[in-house]
């Protein structure tokens, strides 16, 4: 019987390149799919986050301020998402917001307030892992808020984002939308891996039993709070890697920065998993 085709430690000590490698994968004629993927996104990361680089650089010399929110049903991958953002970016001029519920005090002040401070400086852009939204879905799903609350928030989101929106912020709102069977695999995932059990919280618990709320909540924000000057961009991320790349690509897609027309790669972002939330009828979470 013929030994299947495999690399040996050899072969791997003999390449320095990825195109080596898969050159060298060709040539004993060994199945590598999966490799290739893997390897095409990790190329077409390091070129996105190479402009990264260079929209930071040029928001810095600009004193321009950005804000990048990323909203989505819990395990949606926020966090991963803003890592792949944030991995090459200048600390000085970037920071991740990712605030603890309130404090006793924080309760009792007007509700955007705490949020106000962490708002971009000139020069800087931010990333919110959960914002002032948490109020639209978590807070009046989980009962943390009254009705009273909900919908005062819901009156004031718009008039407060066109304050910023006048002041000159950039204000990028994503949704990370993911599916119900998805959602359920990666909670599974996150409890039989110990190193990720403290993602998952009693929120998180009701995320499948209260699904059906979650989407009725959702769906009223949108309603509510999608404008022209401060829209929704719903990201589909059934698939971690393309939801990475192309999210990556919206936000450069949405400025003129020095040096972008020497990309390497395409910032025009997939039409089938970057799009406004009303051209999909049926979505998918």
């Amino acid at each position: 019987m013929n030994k299947k085709p495999k690399l040996t430690a050899e072969d791997f000590n003999s390449v320095k390149t990825n195109q080596e490698l898969l050159s060298l994968i060709e040539e004993k004629s060994i199945s590598f799919k999966s490799v290739n993927k893997e390897l095409v996104y990790e190329e077409e990361l390091r070129c996105l986050q190479i402009e990264l680089v260079k929209l930071q650089q040029w928001i810095a010399k600009n004193n321009k301020r950005v804000a990048v929110i990323f909203e989505g049903r819990d395990a949606a991958g926020k966090g991963g998402n803003i890592r792949r953002f944030m991995e090459h970016l200048n600390p000085r001029s970037s920071r991740l917001v990712a605030l603890n519920k309130p404090t006793e005090v924080e309760t009792g002040q007007w509700y955007f307030q705490r949020y106000i401070k962490e708002l971009p400086n000139p020069g800087e852009i931010v990333f919110f892992d959960r914002s002032w939204y948490n109020r639209a879905v978590v807070e009046p799903v989980m009962g943390f808020c009254t009705e009273s609350q909900y919908r005062k928030f819901l009156l004031q989101v718009p008039e407060f984002e066109h304050m910023l929106y006048e002041d000159g912020i950039t204000i990028i709102k994503f949704w990370l939308s993911i599916t119900k069977k998805e959602q359920q695999k990666r909670f599974d995932s996150r409890m039989g891996n110990p190193l990720k059990h403290w993602k998952f919280s009693p929120v998180d618990k009701k995320g499948q039993e209260l699904w059906d709320k979650y989407t009725y909540y959702k769906g009223e924000m949108f309603t509510q709070t999608h404008t022209t000057y401060c829209p929704w961009t719903i990201i589909k991320t059934n698939s971690k890697k393309n939801a990475r790349l192309e999210a990556i690509r919206y936000v450069l897609s949405k400025f003129d920065y020095d040096g972008k027309e020497d990309a390497l790669t395409s910032l025009n972002p997939d039409p089938n998993i970057v799009m406004r939330y009303y051209r999909s009828i049926i979505q998918h979470d």
